[in-house]
């Protein structure tokens, strides 16, 4: 069996950069608020992994088959068509989601935002906090 190739991986490529040249203006904005409000939900500073997500803290895993690798522990990516969030599950995040306000998706990994507006911050920021909780329990996390 052929071993995969991990194509996510933190890169030095600079997240202002990469935000600057969002074509979207809102988007562009509501993705320098979210390096804003996930750097102090965490403690972390943005890093680029690949090349459209921005991601805080790393995290090494080891599944059962063998496969491991790193990935940043939260993250986003201002897409076209809405903003992606990267944050694992762990109990309680379906209560808060419920908070959250306008959203797709969010119970395991990933949910879709249109706008930041369309969401309450501060339960978004409880949720990334307790994601990245929830990650340090599983796995051995350190910061970008």
């Amino acid at each position: 069996m052929a071993k995969s190739t991990i194509k996510t991986k933190a890169t030095t490529v600079s997240v202002a950069k990469f935000i600057a040249a969002v074509e979207n203006d809102t988007r562009r904005a509501d993705a320098t608020a979210l390096v804003k409000l996930f750097e102090k939900a965490t403690g972390w500073k943005a890093r680029m992994w690949g090349p459209t997500i921005v991601g805080f803290g790393v995290y090494h895993y080891t599944y059962d088959s063998g496969h491991s690798g790193s990935i940043c522990v939260v993250g986003f990516s201002p897409r076209k068509a809405n903003l992606a969030i990267y944050v694992s599950g762990f109990p309680g995040k379906a209560e808060l989601l419920k908070k959250l306000g306008k959203h797709k998706g969010g119970l395991t990994q990933c949910m879709y935002v249109n706008r930041l507006a369309d969401v309450d911050t501060a339960v978004l920021q409880k949720i990334l906090k307790a994601g990245v909780v929830q990650t340090k329990k599983m796995w051995p996390v350190e910061p970008s």
